[in-house]
């Protein structure tokens, strides 16, 4: 079995999966007569011929070290994970290797930061660490085959 260790998420680490939602480090503008900081355009919704829609999804925490054992990906569309809760959370990312997870990769993703994933990044299960956790989700419905599942072998992820 395979053991990685989970590091801090970082825009640059993370960047060949998608894009991190969390704030810039100064507003594009301030709209609401100047009480609300705009901070526009964080990602693209890849819908692939879809609908963008937006759910909540409910995730049973784990605590580390977990092994992760499936990898999934969604060739058709982004989608967009940001948790409603004060609690960091996990993300399993993998490059896409010849239709087939590469090397699972990590990040510890702090309280209120969410991530969207390009359409076809292979990535693990919603993983709230310590308690449930609710995420508003974006991603895309519509026709065509939009969900692979892959078992690998189970990777241990530690602190």
């Amino acid at each position: 079995m395979t053991t990685i260790k989970a590091v801090p998420i970082t825009a640059e680490a993370f960047a060949p999966y998608g894009e991190l939602l969390t704030p810039k480090a100064s507003p594009d503008k301030l709209i609401n007569e100047g009480r609300c900081e705009r901070h526009h355009a964080l990602a693209t919704v890849e819908r692939g011929g879809g609908e963008a829609i937006i759910s909540i999804f409910r995730s049973e925490p784990v605590s580390l070290p977990y092994e992760c054992p499936m990898l999934e990906r969604h060739p058709l569309g982004s989608q967009a994970f940001m948790p409603l809760g004060p609690d960091a959370w996990l993300s399993v990312v993998a490059p896409d290797e010849g239709g087939r997870p590469g090397t699972p990769r990590a990040f510890l993703v702090p309280a209120g930061m969410g991530v969207n994933l390009r359409a076809g990044v292979w990535h693990g299960v919603l993983t709230p660490l310590d308690r449930a956790a609710d995420f508003l989700v974006v991603d895309r419905e519509g026709d065509g085959v939009n969900l692979e599942e892959v078992r690998i072998p189970a990777v241990t992820i530690t602190a």
